[in-house]
């Protein structure tokens, strides 16, 4: 086959290749196209081909801008495919958008991107500036089911509150979330209730908690605003006041025995150290009266006593002896008569 006929059939089998791609490019997008078309909210196709070629969903950029088309707001093709490019929720940025729009809510795409690659649920947040929710003060779900605080008079009070909030679109990026309120909720409660001089007036005046609360401003730094504090019961617990004395008069009973346990072992300690000295003075006695015979026998060679004068001593030593033993003997029979 002469080169000319080969050169002429290898331009048609090229243009043949790029004739079945941009027919299957056609048949791939041609629907996106038409219903785009067909709403008003017109996508050319060499925008739908960078879709594909960019890796993002084309079905959802297309349905996200017929919706804000249908809602009357001018958000653009690019603009869609970059928030999905940066891995936000078109869908649900869009919902927002709309509902904002509906409510007469300020609220832009910029903001609206940006509350939802924050990671808050931006529909969330508009469904909640239109319809307030309520919070439950604790959170039965990750702690107890109430609040417990101990008035001035001892007893323990179990209180639940009940917290109205509205979302501020304004606040909600960088605001601190639901267990903020219910933190600040449940130390207002605590302060409230400790600050009371009976418990009795909590109880007659459960309404002076709310006001009280309500008034220290605590939706401040947060993606809420409060609407209102309602305190849905209030219970009396135990009587923790009467339970510290006890546990002081218990202790204070233990610090005393401890004392008097302590004072008697020093009077123990004391009595043994006086029969030591006893024993010592004992001792020296013995020591003095082993000297005496020594001193005796040193007067009869110094002449200074004489023989006589020895005996009458013996004499008295008897006689004192015979009377001791007399004066011990009567006083055993007194004892035994008595």
């Amino acid at each position: 086959m002469p080169m000319p006929v080969i050169f002429i059939w290898g331009v048609a089998l090229f243009l043949g290749v790029i004739a079945l791609i941009f027919f299957a490019i056609f048949i791939k997008f041609i629907g996106l196209w038409i219903r785009a078309f067909a709403s008003g909210a017109h996508v050319s196709v060499p925008s739908l081909l960078g879709m594909w070629l960019r890796k993002v969903n084309a079905s959802v950029i297309v349905d996200s801008r017929i919706m804000a088309v249908k809602a009357g707001l001018g958000i653009s093709t690019n603009d869609l495919e970059t928030h999905y490019l940066a891995g936000g929720n078109i869908v649900r940025v869009v919902q927002a958008l709309i509902a904002a729009n509906k409510a007469n809510i300020a609220l832009s795409f910029q903001k609206a991107t940006a509350i939802d690659l924050a990671g808050r649920d931006v529909l969330d947040a508009v469904q909640t500036s239109v319809k307030p929710k309520v919070i439950d003060c604790p959170d039965p779900t990750k702690g107890p089911p109430t609040v417990a605080a101990v008035a001035m008079d001892g007893i323990q009070l179990k209180a639940k509150a009940r917290v109205t909030v509205r979302t501020n679109i304004n606040t909600l990026i960088g605001g601190a979330t639901e267990e903020t309120i219910i933190a600040r909720v449940g130390e207002g409660i605590v302060t409230t209730i400790g600050s009371a001089e009976s418990h009795k007036k909590v109880l007659e005046n459960p309404d002076s908690i709310s006001k009280v609360v309500l008034s220290r401003g605590l939706d401040a730094g947060t993606a809420f605003e409060i609407l209102s504090i309602d305190i849905a019961d209030v219970d009396v617990g135990e009587n923790i006041g009467a339970q510290l004395q006890t546990t002081q008069a218990e202790a204070d009973k233990n610090i005393a025995q401890a004392r008097a346990e302590e004072r008697r072992a020093m009077a123990q300690a004391r009595e043994q150290e006086m029969r030591a000295q006893v024993v010592e003075m004992r001792a020296r006695v013995v020591q003095a009266e082993a000297e005496v015979p020594k001193a005796i026998a040193e007067a009869f060679r110094s002449g200074n006593l004489g023989i006589m004068d020895y005996y009458r001593m013996k004499n008295i030593m008897a006689d004192t002896d015979m009377r001791q033993s007399i004066s011990g003997v009567e006083t055993k029979k007194e004892d035994k008569n008595t």
